[in-house]
């Protein structure tokens, strides 16, 4: 196992009736939660998760009164590392930085992902950052998801910090997404405002839910900025800022991220997807994009000290401008026939 030694002395306790059925994995994850359920995995595999006197695999249904010894692995330091990670700037003065962030990188250390984020990154780069957020997300005033490319702030400062916290509260930060969907919206631009919280069974999810049931606030503007047959261009300003939100909009309007595995059911696009002849779906050079194609484009915000505006953008990313190419070039929208001549 590649986590940290376990612990010398074992966690011990007995299955109550109101867990009994549970996957005994499952029901660790649940317990600790400090702990993904990957880890949990790798534990009971190296038998260090003991029922009843003796060793069991992940798919053990747990029974009330069962008597379960676990020995875990210590936790990380959550003091984030420096690490010698390349990033691109955009934009760079004494308060504040912004960065191009790539895909298939975590913004800050979290349960799983304590190396190789961009705040390891930044850590390495800059010899000050704000410290409001707590020591493992120094300069972190917001984030983007692992596989989200784009403008993302980080702050040197604890006042500049605080001032451009307070936009986002405020919601004054005008943020501006690229986003292709399978499906061509009806309309070229419309608002989703659809409560956003946690799924009620995948944890990695989120999802539109009441009020009652835990929803939160949620508003989306989108438009059509290009369609295709089958799939569309659109621009997402997000009035509010909650996890996952434009996926979760997109998707519940009928129009999921391309690639979006998670709400779309699909963890890539390839020519062959396209129905191109002669293109198969497992050829490498066949690959469009294989992670969700959502890019924040543009950053419109108040400086903190100087309180000039500054307005940011970066270009798509390799993966969806390559993407957009192959929509052009295979799924442009039939042209309307010309009207017949009387005669």
């Amino acid at each position: 196992m590649r986590e940290s030694p376990l612990s010398e002395t074992p966690q011990e306790f007995d299955v109550k009736p109101r867990t009994d059925g549970k996957r005994i994995d499952a029901y660790l994850a649940s317990r600790f939660t400090d702990y993904s359920r990957n880890v949990i995995q790798r534990i009971i595999e190296a038998e260090a998760v003991v029922v009843n006197g003796r060793p069991i695999k992940a798919s053990y249904k747990i029974r009330t009164g069962d008597q379960i010894r676990v020995w875990l692995p210590e936790l990380p330091d959550p003091t984030p590392v420096a690490e010698e990670i390349p990033i691109e700037v955009v934009y760079e003065d004494e308060d504040l930085t912004i960065v191009n962030k790539p895909a298939d990188m975590v913004t800050h250390p979290s349960r799983g992902n304590w190396r190789g984020t961009l705040v390891n990154a930044v850590q390495f780069h800059f010899d000050q950052l704000s410290t409001v957020a707590g020591e493992d997300r120094p300069g972190i005033v917001h984030r983007l998801d692992r596989d989200t490319t784009g403008l993302l702030i980080v702050v040197k400062n604890d006042l500049a910090h605080r001032r451009v916290a307070l936009q986002f509260e405020h919601r004054t930060i005008h943020k501006e997404y690229l986003a292709i969907v399978y499906g061509a919206p009806g309309r070229d631009s419309d608002y989703v405002e659809q409560p956003i919280g946690f799924h009620p069974t995948v944890r990695e999810r989120m999802a539109v839910r009441t009020v009652e049931d835990g929803g939160r606030e949620s508003a989306t503007f989108y438009e059509v900025v290009e369609r295709f047959r089958g799939y569309a261009l659109v621009r997402c300003k997000p009035r509010t800022g909650r996890t996952h939100q434009i996926r979760v909009h997109m998707a519940h309007i009928g129009h999921p991220l391309v690639a979006d595995k998670p709400y779309s059911g699909r963890d890539k696009l390839t020519l062959a997807d396209l129905e191109v002849p002669g293109a198969k779906a497992d050829d490498p050079e066949a690959l469009l994009i294989e992670r969700q194609a959502l890019h924040a484009h543009a950053l419109r915000f108040t400086h903190p000290t100087t309180e000039a505006v500054v307005e940011l953008s970066a270009p798509l990313p390799p993966d969806m401008a390559r993407t957009l190419e192959a929509l052009r070039l295979h799924r442009a929208p039939m042209p309307a026939p010309a009207p017949r001549r009387s005669r």
